[in-house]
């Protein structure tokens, strides 16, 4: 009955202050509902780089140039350049690997294609031709370019759908010739929709021998990265260690400490993936607490005004024998009430605004999943309580400790 009528009384005192309380809670609807949306857009975020993760193939496995720990990427992926791979790499692993049933070279620039009076600027992939093999694509029309193209250096080109309608207009672009960076590409084939895979939209890309784009766009004779696709996702940790080997035989290598690539399959990418979004959930909840912190600091100094305006209430009280822990019991609860409340709210902002930002992320063509973590709800409502006693308890203590006489005589 006590409970109950304490907390009647909390919701009167609400009421009767509605623009000082919101003003009290507004620090905790933001901070919880910052620790919502925050594990929501992580977890999403995780959801959607493994799902990119797994739409190239557990069986397929990347080299970078650039050596790194077993925990972390290598430079190249900070943008650093590193001239230490080599197409003939490329050619090396997959002739000498018979669990190899394909490899590409990938090199890629931004460049401006034109047509007649039309142009676009788009990335530009050097690729090797077992680029279809390697992602799993489809053509629409024509062929993708051959190894002998990459032999010759030749000018022929493969492109997206979504250049073909912003190129070409409805014309057939089979034959054509697109000019990038003062060459002329002949386009013989057009890749089937696909979307975007990796991070990237694949429909707006043109593809060229990486031969071809390292003489004639790009002015360089090392290769970004390479890809490989094993026959069998169990021959996966043997071709890694062979690639290894081979690398190291190729770049006179023997100490392994000194190795300048990193080679990586889909598995440790999902492991450092999940490190990563860890570790960013973790420093970016510490940064939300703040607003917490805020938010009771805020409910400390409304509830020590409360004490102020209620000191006749408490003398009253205490004069007709309550004692020091009911007092205490009637502030905490008092702030809980209000913690609580800035809670639900925060909690129900923080589920909005991580919906809308799936939809949105979703509308520009990435697969996002919204999540809502029952974790996530139980933490924010553990830290609004934890909150609501923390800054709660000094303005109690403060008003347990009024004497009733001096109180009943205060003005």
């Amino acid at each position: 009955m006590l409970i109950r009528a304490t907390v009647k009384q909390s919701f009167t005192n609400l009421r009767s202050y509605k623009m000082r309380s919101f003003l009290t809670m507004l620090g905790i609807i933001i901070g919880i509902s910052s620790v919502i949306t925050i594990t929501s857009v992580v977890a999403g975020a995780e959801s959607l780089i493994t799902n990119q993760i797994r739409g190239i193939g557990s069986n397929v496995i990347g080299v970078l140039p650039g050596k790194s720990d077993e925990n972390g990427p290598p430079a190249a992926v900070f943008g650093v350049v590193i001239t230490s791979l080599k197409d003939s790499d490329t050619e090396a692993i997959k002739k000498e690997l018979p669990s190899v049933v394909a490899a590409c070279s990938y090199v890629s620039a931004t460049e401006t294609a034109t047509w007649e009076d039309q142009k676009t600027v788009t990335p530009i992939y050097g690729v090797s031709s077992d680029y279809p093999l390697i992602a799993d694509s489809k053509l629409e029309s024509g062929d993708f370019f051959t190894e002998e193209d990459k032999k010759t250096n030749a000018t022929v080109a493969v492109i997206g759908s979504q250049i073909k309608d912003d190129l070409f207009k409805g014309a057939d672009p089979l034959g054509q010739k697109i000019n990038i960076k003062q060459n002329s590409f002949t386009i013989v084939g057009i890749m089937a929709p696909q979307g975007t895979s990796g991070f990237q939209n694949v429909d707006n890309m043109v593809f060229v021998p990486v031969t071809t784009a390292q003489t004639r766009i790009l002015g360089i004779k090392h290769i970004g990265f390479m890809r490989i696709k094993v026959d069998s996702e169990d021959n996966t940790d043997y071709v890694v260690s062979e690639v290894e080997n081979i690398l190291r035989t190729r770049h006179n290598i023997k100490d392994p400490g000194k190795d300048d690539f990193s080679v990586r399959n889909t598995n440790d990418a999902q492991v450092m993936l999940g490190t990563i979004t860890n570790s960013l959930q973790f420093f970016l909840l510490a940064i939300v607490s703040i607003s917490l912190i805020v938010g009771g600091i805020g409910i400390m100094n409304i509830m020590l005004a409360a004490v102020t305006q209620r000191i006749k209430e408490i003398g009253l009280r205490k004069a007709v024998g309550a004692k020091a822990k009911q007092i205490i019991y009637q502030f905490l609860l008092e702030t809980l009430v209000i913690t609580t409340l800035g809670a639900i709210i925060g909690i129900v902002i923080g589920v909005l605004l991580s919906y809308l930002i799936s939809i949105v992320v979703n509308k520009l063509g990435y697969d996002w999943t919204f999540v809502i973590t029952l974790s996530s709800i139980i933490l924010a409502c553990f830290m609004s309580s934890l909150v609501g006693l923390i800054f709660g308890l000094y303005p109690a203590r403060k008003a347990a400790k009024l004497d009733p006489i001096s109180a009943l005589h205060y003005e």
